[in-house]
């Protein structure tokens, strides 16, 4: 997750001043007009799923603890996670949290029952779950450096491993009979923050741990393909038609990735995306639909551009999440095999649409693919934490409808699990398709001072349980970049809407 969500006082100031040039007047906060309810229309053509992100669990939220956590095998970690907190438990993890400068907090054991039981309550026949990236908290090195100083490099990583098992064996003893597929994040490493090698052992065990929430038969293709680089193609199990998933490790395609030993490389990216050419180009070919799922997604970071003052009207650059357009490229490359591209990264509930060059006019949408961004089970950004039960037609692969839950609480104690909004019922759209995010996209871009309700449901929607309306000082550029992943067409559109 990028880490200027944290500074909410700073970066609110900031972008309420750039945009009293924009914004004639911030509208006041409205109730969304949201459906409560189950999808209703296509129930015999459709079949339920779960998407999920950024659970970033923290085994040391009691670091009280955190021996016997290392002790014991990740098969013994529910009883030791669910037994009486340690008598220091809050002191130490206040000490804990300002050691290493946490600005939030992560997800605690009775945070991931909470949301694992709303997802069993709510989605009871889920067919399948994806798991877009960061199973494991923040911070990470530094909390286990902090609490076990005399650790070894083996030891962490071992600890890693076992915190990826406990998440994955979570979701798996909830869901015993659907397929899991899982993701990485920059989180989720064995050295450090978007730190990885390819070809790792850390790679090679995280794969073996993953792939046991696939169907047996896919399960050792998962595991010698992930051990490569943490990616994967397998077939999606039925009910779902001739449908491939590509699990993606965009880490290798950040700015900030290193690898293990902290050197730069373009090594491992180049060849996952060869890689991905290759699964792109069989799925094509076969007549066979496509998913993605990854973490970080492609295009512009219109927050993170806006709060570091960069004047995209003045040839200043926006920040961009990932360091090429490589990935971008392929899936419009391809764009007639991918039905839906899934990725998370940000906490926030958004969706996108990714076009030819960033922004091609053409109404084709063959040349198109949507992208859904789930928003997260960790509240560190002072978010709730959500899910997302999906509808999902089998045949053609397409996300027909999806409904977000939202926890009444950030820690998951005494909380209930409400529908936050239905994406239908809520947009008018009649699936989530490209021509559907296009125009929708439109209208918001149409829109500039968010004055219609149909800006207010989203911006009321993008930030789980929070009422900041954190997007309405800089929404035009924050709309430019729904449909724009090109700094060029995204500074098109910025200061198009200016004039």
């Amino acid at each position: 997750m990028r880490q200027l969500f944290g500074q909410k006082a700073h970066v609110s100031l900031v972008l309420l001043i750039l945009a009293a040039g924009t914004l004639a007047h911030r509208i006041d906060a409205q109730p969304a007009s949201a459906k409560r309810g189950s999808h209703a229309g296509a129930a015999n053509e459709t079949i339920p799923a779960l998407m999920v992100s950024d659970i970033h669990f923290d085994p040391f939220h009691d670091p009280g603890k955190i021996q016997q956590l290392v002790d014991a095998p990740a098969s013994h970690w529910n009883a030791l996670l669910a037994a009486p907190p340690s008598p220091n438990q809050k002191q130490a993890f206040d000490a804990l949290q300002q050691q290493c400068k946490l600005r939030g907090v992560d997800t605690s054991y009775d945070l991931l029952q909470s949301s694992l039981q709303a997802m069993r309550a709510r989605q009871p026949d889920a067919k399948f779950m994806t798991v877009s990236g960061d199973l494991m908290a923040h911070a990470f090195s530094c909390r286990f450096k902090a609490l076990l100083p005399q650790s070894t490099q083996s030891d962490y990583q071992l600890f890693t491993l076992k915190t990826l098992s406990f998440v994955v064996s979570s979701l798996h003893l909830t869901f015993p009979h659907i397929p899991i597929y899982v993701a990485l994040g920059n989180n989720d490493s064995g050295c450090g923050d978007y730190q990885l090698d390819a070809g790792s052992d850390f790679l090679t065990q995280a794969g073996k741990i993953l792939a046991d929430a696939l169907p047996p038969p896919q399960q050792q293709d998962a595991i010698r393909q992930f051990a490569e680089g943490g990616y994967y193609s397998i077939a999606m199990a039925a009910p779902m038609k001739d449908t491939r998933i590509l699990v993606v490790n965009d880490v290798f395609l950040s700015p900030k990735y290193k690898t293990c030993g902290g050197l730069p490389d373009v090594t491992a990216a180049d060849t996952e995306m060869k890689w991905l050419k290759e699964q792109l180009a069989s799925a094509q070919q076969a007549g066979q639909k496509a998913w993605m799922l990854g973490h970080i997604p492609p295009g512009i970071d219109a927050y993170s551009t806006v709060a570091k003052l960069k004047n995209v009207c003045a040839q200043a650059k926006p920040v961009m999440f990932l360091s090429s357009s490589k990935m971008d490229d392929l899936m419009t490359e391809y764009a007639g095999a991918i039905r839906l591209g899934i990725f998370a990264h940000t906490h926030m509930d958004e969706l996108r649409l990714l076009q030819p060059k960033g922004g091609d006019p053409s109404p084709n949408a063959d040349q198109s693919v949507v992208l859904k961004l789930a928003s997260s089970i960790s509240p560190i950004d002072g978010n709730n934490p959500s899910f997302t039960a999906s509808r999902i037609n089998p045949s053609t692969a397409t996300l027909e409808d999806y409904q977000v839950f939202v926890a009444s609480n950030q820690t998951g104690v005494d909380a209930t699990w409400p529908g936050e909004y239905d994406y239908a019922h809520t947009y008018h759209e009649p699936q989530f398709s490209p021509a559907t995010i296009k125009d929708l996209i439109g209208k918001f871009q149409a829109d500039r001072e968010a004055k219609q309700q149909i800006s207010e449901n989203y911006i009321h929607n993008y930030f789980p349980g929070d009422r900041s309306r954190e997007l309405t000082p800089f929404w035009p550029q924050y709309a430019c970049s729904l449909a724009n992943s090109t700094a060029e067409s995204y500074a098109a559109c910025v200061c198009s809407a200016k004039q």
